[in-house]
């Protein structure tokens, strides 16, 4: 949490001195260097826990501000009816890449061992480079050629300074809301993932065990919610809009909180897992991004950003706590899930809250 603090309000005044057009490329290229410089303070020391530690939190920051980054070049790339058709399969490719991840991982740990995997990641910088320089290139055609994309450039910094994301954070009704639907998911996904580290350490006392647990459900999670977002996700939103699909996945998670509730074991905390995450990445995920799409350019760049990371994380650290708390009462399961019920159902007035206004901005819009 304190990373996410430090380091937005930074890219924040970054975007307020450099071209977006070098900035976007240049976080990358930044990130890049990181992973080299850890590869080698991992080859200078091996056993040293503070070098882990360090890459550890640092990276769980950086993970945060890829994704928040690549989705604001995306909703100011695309226009709110070019989104919803086309956020589900580009994030189906969010998806696909968590299945070809941990293959990835296995490969290069058995052919060049436990360091060489940052070169593996390195090398996927690279080529994710390459790709938003394609990007940027593809939003000004169809700027240039009228295809109906965002009206905004690249070519200049963004007006403010660095902690304007907090500022319009506080100023902006819709902002807030998102800020809210942002929280709210993050305390449910944090309970339910506190939930299944609890059953699933009294169902397995062998670390392997575990380990084999927790890789069954990412990726029974990963498999679903991509064929969910390749075959189906965009026609249902479609179909019945934005708003329903900020709805659905609070009312799954209460429906599956109920279920825990009553039958707090294994299998139901395994399935619960499968159904929260698949709901996350395949409907929260994208129906959440095409909300970004009708609002100012230097909001997508800013305020995102700071709810993208600094609430997430915020959210991870204060659900936590009170998970910690349910754990010295005594009422880790089913106190867990009580909470997690009542975070869901505020969760889907925040989602409606949400939805209704994404929809009276949409009209607001001129036509394409």
């Amino acid at each position: 949490f304190i990373g996410t603090l430090v380091a937005s309000p930074i890219y924040a005044g970054l975007a307020a001195r450099v071209r977006l057009n070098r900035l976007l490329p240049g976080v990358f290229w930044f990130w890049l260097v990181n992973v080299l410089l850890f590869l080698a303070l991992f080859r200078m020391a091996p056993a040293s826990r503070g070098v882990a530690a360090a890459y550890f939190i640092w990276f769980s920051v950086v993970n945060l501000f890829m994704i928040s980054v690549f989705w604001t070049l995306m909703s100011d790339m695309l226009s709110a009816e070019q989104a919803t058709r086309l956020f589900p399969l580009i994030a189906a490719g969010g998806s696909i890449g968590a299945i070809a991840g941990p293959v990835v991982t296995r490969f290069a740990v058995r052919a060049v061992g436990l360091g060489g995997t940052l070169l593996f990641a390195a090398g996927g910088f690279v080529v994710v480079i390459a790709l938003v320089h394609l990007l940027m290139r593809e939003k000004a055609k169809l700027r240039a050629c009228g295809g109906g994309g965002q009206r905004t450039t690249l070519d200049h910094g963004l007006r403010g300074g660095s902690l304007d994301g907090f500022f319009q954070l506080m100023k902006s009704a819709y902002s807030r809301r998102q800020a809210a639907f942002m929280l709210l998911m993050t305390w449910v996904n944090t309970v339910a993932y506190f939930l299944q580290t609890d059953v699933v350490s009294h169902a397995f006392s062998a670390i392997e065990a575990r380990a084999v647990a927790v890789a069954d459900i990412s990726l029974a999670v990963n498999i679903c919610a991509a064929v969910i977002l390749l075959f189906g996700m965009g026609g249902f939103v479609r179909r019945f809009g934005v708003k329903a699909g900020l709805l659905l996945n609070p009312l799954i998670m209460a429906v599956s909180f109920v279920v825990l509730a009553l039958s707090p074991v294994l299998l139901v905390i395994q399935a619960i897992q499968v159904v929260r995450q698949v709901s996350q990445y395949a409907i929260a995920r994208p129906a959440r991004e095409i909300c970004f799409t009708v609002v100012p350019q230097d909001e997508r760049y800013k305020s995102k950003n700071v709810i993208d990371t600094v609430v997430y994380r915020f959210g991870d650290l204060s659900a936590a706590w009170m998970q910690a708390g349910l754990r010295f009462t005594g009422l880790a399961v089913v106190g867990s899930a009580v909470a997690g019920l009542g975070a869901s159902l505020i969760w889907a007035a925040a989602a409606w809250l949400l939805g209704r206004r994404f929809e009276q901005l949409h009209r607001q819009q001129p036509a394409a």
